[in-house]
């Protein structure tokens, strides 16, 4: 066990705080990223906590492919979190580049910019499997799906989701 995952399951089984970022996505996912903390939903029940500043999160949850306008800001929004800290891809484009991978303005997943730690698939996914990404970055359940939600590149998530198989150059550095 890394000492990452180890101070995960010390400190983050209790609460986090997120704060949420667009990198320059249709807001699809923002829409149902807020509807998980609606009432309906209550994601407080379970220690989330949007927050209004990323020196106060725990969390770093991203949604929308990564443009070239928004990665050095996206940079600067990681590095202004204090340590120990969880990336969230949470959408189609964030984990892959979505529908716009290969635009002129986009540079692709999340993780082109940040380190990701989590990946919730989904255009846009439901506030349900947001809920179950961040329960699996709590600990609190398992994750059953290893490509989508527990740290897997996401290039080999999307290929994982899609039922293809890794592209040549990964396969072979294995």
């Amino acid at each position: 066990m890394s000492l990452k995952d180890k101070l995960f399951e010390k400190y983050f089984k209790r609460s986090l705080w997120v704060y949420h970022a667009n990198a320059g996505g249709c807001n699809g996912c923002d829409i149902e990223e807020i509807n998980a903390f609606t009432p309906y939903y209550d994601a407080e029940r379970f220690g989330l906590k949007l927050v209004g500043s990323p020196r106060h999160a725990d969390v770093l949850l991203v949604s929308g492919p990564v443009t070239r306008n928004a990665e050095p800001r996206l940079k600067l929004l990681y590095e202004s979190m204090p340590g120990p800290k969880v990336v969230i891809a949470c959408g189609s484009c964030a984990v892959g580049g979505g529908i716009w991978f290969d635009s002129y303005h986009v540079l692709g997943g999340c993780d082109k910019a940040i380190p990701v730690d989590f990946y919730i698939p989904g255009c846009p996914p439901r506030p349900e499997a947001i809920l179950w990404g961040a329960a699996v970055a709590m600990g609190l359940v398992k994750g059953k799906a290893k490509p989508c939600f527990y740290r897997q590149p996401a290039d080999e998530a999307v290929a994982a989701a899609l039922n293809v198989a890794a592209p040549a150059e990964e396969l072979v550095k294995k």
